[in-house]
């Protein structure tokens, strides 16, 4: 399955924003949430960025690992949102 990671912190509304239109898309992935508060490098790393969106490229890409993905508008609607996701996500449509 696709999967992906949203960084956030706690009171965020952009995260609690974006996470509420992720829940609504309907293009078929996993999301992992991780609180930058629970990791120092995280934390360094995110800090002033939240929220931050990854796709987790599987073994087979030529680039394994996260990868980090352009950051939607906050104002971006679910339909956006999930025609954005099917371009990012499309070379993963062979699971």
């Amino acid at each position: 399955m696709k999967q992906l990671i949203l960084y956030t912190k706690p009171g965020c509304h952009l995260c609690e924003g974006l996470q509420e239109k992720l829940e609504r898309v309907e293009v078929l992935f996993e999301l992992e949430i991780r609180d930058i508060t629970t990791r120092d490098d995280w934390f360094q790393a995110y800090q002033y960025e939240v929220p931050v969106l990854y796709r987790l490229a599987k073994k087979s890409e030529p680039t394994v690992g996260e990868q980090r993905l352009p950051r939607p508008s906050p104002r971006a609607t679910v339909q956006q949102l999930q025609q954005m996701l099917q371009q990012y996500l499309s070379e993963d449509c062979s699971e």
